[in-house]
């Protein structure tokens, strides 16, 4: 049935065209969101293979990170502020899934990673969550479960308090927002457990910190973390 329906597929993309969710110029392979051009060329962080590295240097002193990485080095008015834009605000659910699978193989091949039980999103309220339909940090994760081979729990943590936008907001205003805001949700269930903690975007590390504190104070976990991008200052 997909084979018979693909001329009109191809005929339908002549007057709305697929564009890559990055560039969001060029049309990319049949089947895929990411353009050939921006699958080789957007700036990895390529921080999986080192212990200290930008993405934990954020947390010193804050957080018992084992390790800690990002797919992508972000900017504004960049393409990966695009992927995350259509992820977040598109609706481009796709966007998460392909980027946590290509990036949970990554992780998979390095020996930081290697110990790692489950994977656990920051949580949005569920009033944000109902307005949105998804939580992309949970989208995210699912890709990274298909290709590291471990379960995402969605439900690990719940964000008990809806607060305010932290985009703008500095480092300490971002920690005074969340310190109160998240819980655990199935404690029993990650007792022991090496936690992957992941997130769209890592900026001053606030919500992070703050989820991670909460996670560890379960008995006997270990807690590494993972995000689509970092942004750069």
């Amino acid at each position: 049935m997909k084979n018979l329906l693909r001329p009109f597929e191809d005929l339908l993309c002549l007057f709305f065209p697929h564009l890559c969710l990055a560039c969001e110029r060029n049309a990319p392979p049949y089947g895929e969101h990411i353009c050939i051009s921006c699958r080789t060329t957007l700036p990895e962080a390529n921080f999986h293979f080192t212990k200290e590295n930008p993405f934990t240097d954020r947390f010193w002193g804050r957080v018992d990170v084992q390790a800690g990485a990002a797919l992508y080095l972000f900017a504004k008015e960049s393409r990966v502020q695009s992927l995350i834009h259509n992820l977040k605000y598109n609706g481009k659910t796709e966007v998460g899934i392909v980027l946590g699978r290509r990036f949970g193989l990554m992780l998979h091949r390095s020996p930081l990673f290697s110990g790692v039980d489950v994977i656990v999103p920051v949580p949005l309220h569920v009033r944000k969550e109902r307005i949105r339909g998804y939580n992309q940090s949970e989208i995210f994760g699912n890709g990274l479960s298909e290709s590291m081979g471990k379960p995402c729990m969605g439900n690990g943590l719940k964000r008990i308090i809806h607060s305010e936008s932290q985009t703008k907001q500095s480092r300490e205003a971002r920690l005074q927002n969340v310190s109160e805001v998240f819980t655990v949700g199935k404690p029993e269930a990650l007792k022991g457990k090496h936690i992957l903690l992941v997130d769209d975007v890592l900026t001053t590390g606030a919500t992070l910190e703050v989820c991670a504190n909460r996670l560890l104070e379960i008995p006997g976990t270990k807690v590494s973390m993972a995000t689509i991008a970092i942004a750069t200052h």
